[in-house]
C-alpha cells in the first residue's frame, strides 16, 4: 500500500468522523474505549493466564457500563495495576460516557458551528450535565470528595478486619469508586455477603449507591438550596421527584422483601435476626436498582420467585436521570404514573405537584418504557435459543425467570447474578454484553445514532379516533 493510498484513507476516516452526530460519536468512542481497555486488562500486566480476551472483553464491558456482571474472579485474577485499571473504567463509565464523549468531541472535531454546540449542549442537558467545561470540572470535584469521605469512613470504621493497612485502604477507596458508580464489583468472591450484618459498611455503600444514583443535577441543588431546604417548594420539581420516587422505592423495595422472602423455604433471610433482616432488605433494594452489590447469596434456591419478580421491577426502574445507574429512571416511572392517574380522573393533562407536564415529556416517558421492556424480551428470546450453557460438563438448563433476570440485570445495568453469568457460553455473554452496552448509552441515544437526527415534519395530520 502506497503513501497516497494511506493519506486517502486518512482523509476519508478525518472526513467520516466529522460527519459523526453526537449520539454516533458516544458509541464509537465507548466501541474503542472497551476496545482498548481489553487489550490491556487482558495484558500480564493486568491478570493471570486464566483471563483472556474474551474475559477481559466482558469484564471491561460491564465495568464502562458500570453493570458489575462478572465471569472472573476480580481479587483473584487480577494484579493490583488490573485492578486499578478496572476502576479507572468504572469511574470514566459512571461519571458518563455520553457527557466525557461529548466534552472531547469539541476537541476532535475541531471547527464546531453553532448547531453543533447547540446539539453538544442539548445531549449534556439530557444526561444532566448542563454545561461542557466548568460543570463538568464541579462534577469530577463532587465525586472526589463524596468517594474520599466514603472511603476514610471505611477505612476507619468499615473493613476493620483486614489488618494490612494498605490492603484495608485499597479495599475501601475500590468499594467506594464502585458504589458511586453504581457499579457493583467487589474485590471478594461472595461481593460483601461477609458484612451483611455491619451497620457501617451498609449505611457507607448504600449512601454512595444513593448519592451517584439520584444525578449530579439533584445534588447540585441540594447543595445550592442547603440554607434554604426548610422552605417549601425551595427545590426544583425534578429534585422534589427523583428524591420522593427514590425514597419511596427504597421503602417499599424493603418491605416487599421483606414480606416475600418470609415465605421463601429455603429463605436467605430466615436465620438472620431482625436487625440483620432489615439492615439486609434495606441494603438489597438499594442495590437492587442499579448496583449490583449483595450481602447475601442470591439464587433461584435462596429467593423466592415473588422476591425474584420484586426485584427485576426494582432494577427495570433503575436510577434517576444523569446519575451513574439505569433502568427507565425514576422520573420515567413517575410521569408514567402520572399518566395513568390523569387517565382514572378523565383529565386532559399530566399533572404531578401541581405542575402540568408537557406532551413531549410524557410520549418520550412512554416510548422508553416500552423500548426498553421490548429490548429486554428481545434478550430473553435470544437467550433461550439453544443451550447457552457452558460446556458440556457443566450444561445446565436455565429457567425463564434466571433468564429474564439477568438479561434485565444486564441491560438496567446493576449487576446482580442468580449463577447464571459464567455458566453462559460465549453467544449468551455476548447477548449480555450487548445489552450492558445498550442499556447504558440509553435506548433512545442508540436509535438516534442509528437512524440520525430528522428536522421536525410540517405536515399536518388529521385527527383520528381509536378505540382504548
Amino acid at each position: 500500500m502506497t503513501a497516497r493510498s494511506l493519506d486517502q484513507i486518512w482523509g476519508r476516516l478525518l472526513l467520516w468522523r466529522h460527519r459523526l452526530s453526537v449520539p454516533q460519536f458516544t458509541v464509537v468512542t465507548g466501541a474503542l474505549v472497551i476496545a482498548a481497555g481489553t487489550l490491556l486488562l487482558a495484558s500480564p500486566l493486568c491478570s493471570s493466564d486464566d483471563v483472556g480476551l474474551w474475559q477481559a472483553l466482558f469484564t471491561v464491558t460491564s465495568a464502562i457500563t458500570v453493570t458489575g456482571l462478572s465471569i472472573i474472579d476480580v481479587g483473584k485474577d487480577l494484579t493490583f495495576f488490573g485492578q486499578v485499571t478496572l476502576a479507572g473504567l468504572i469511574i470514566t463509565g459512571g461519571l458518563g460516557l455520553m457527557a466525557i464523549t461529548t466534552f472531547l468531541q469539541g476537541f476532535v472535531q475541531g471547527r464546531s458551528g453553532l448547531r453543533q454546540r447547540l446539539d453538544k449542549g442539548r445531549a449534556l442537558d439530557e444526561f444532566g450535565v448542563g454545561g461542557i467545561g466548568p460543570t463538568f470540572h464541579r462534577i469530577l470535584i463532587t465525586a472526589g470528595c463524596v468517594m474520599g469521605l466514603g472511603s476514610a469512613v471505611l477505612y476507619a470504621f468499615g473493613f476493620t478486619d483486614i489488618s494490612n493497612p494498605g490492603e484495608r485502604l485499597w479495599a475501601a477507596m475500590f468499594h467506594c469508586i464502585s458504589a458511586y458508580n453504581n457499579a457493583g464489583f467487589g474485590l471478594w468472591s461472595d461481593n460483601l455477603v461477609g458484612y451483611k450484618g455491619h451497620p457501617i459498611v451498609n449505611g457507607v455503600i448504600g449512601a454512595l449507591i444513593v448519592t451517584g444514583g439520584i444525578g449530579w443535577r439533584v445534588t447540585n441543588d441540594l447543595w445550592e438550596n442547603r440554607s434554604r431546604l426548610r422552605r417549601k417548594r425551595c427545590l426544583s420539581l425534578h429534585t422534589r421527584l427523583v428524591l420522593r420516587s427514590t425514597l419511596l422505592l427504597i421503602v417499599l423495595g424493603a418491605i416487599g422483601l421483606l414480606f416475600t422472602e418470609r415465605f421463601a423455604p429455603d429463605g436467605v433471610i430466615n436465620t438472620l435476626n431482625l436487625w440483620e433482616k432489615l439492615q439486609v432488605t434495606i441494603f438489597q433494594s438499594i442495590t437492587t436498582r442499579t448496583a449490583g452489590f449483595n450481602t447475601v447469596p442470591l439464587s433461584i434456591e435462596t429467593l423466592s420467585d415473588a422476591g425474584l419478580l420484586l426485584m427485576i421491577v426494582l432494577m427495570f426502574i433503575g436510577a434517576s436521570p444523569g446519575g451513574t445507574g439505569g433502568g427507565i429512571k425514576t422520573t420515567t416511572f413517575a410521569v408514567l404514573m402520572g399518566a395513568t392517574r390523569s387517565t382514572l380522573e378523565d383529565r386532559q393533562e399530566v399533572i404531578i405537584r401541581r405542575h402540568e407536564i408537557p406532551g413531549t415529556i410524557v410520549l418520550k416517558a412512554v416510548g422508553v418504557a416500552l423500548a426498553s421492556g421490548l429490548f429486554v424480551i428481545l434478550m430473553t428470546l435470544v437467550l433461550g435459543l439453544g443451550p447457552t450453557a457452558g460446556g458440556d460438563e457443566t450444561a445446565q438448563s436455565f429457567n425463564f425467570l434466571e433468564k429474564l433476570f439477568t438479561c434485565m440485570s444486564a441491560f438496567c445495568t446493576v449487576g446482580l447474578d442468580v449463577g447464571v453469568t459464567a455458566n453462559l457460553n460465549r453467544w449468551g455473554q455476548l447477548v449480555l454484553m450487548v445489552g450492558m452496552f445498550v442499556g447504558r448509552l440509553g435506548i433512545m441515544l442508540l436509535l438516534a445514532a442509528v437512524y440520525g437526527s430528522r428536522a421536525p415534519s410540517r405536515v399536518g395530520y388529521p385527527r383520528g379516533e381509536v378505540f382504548l
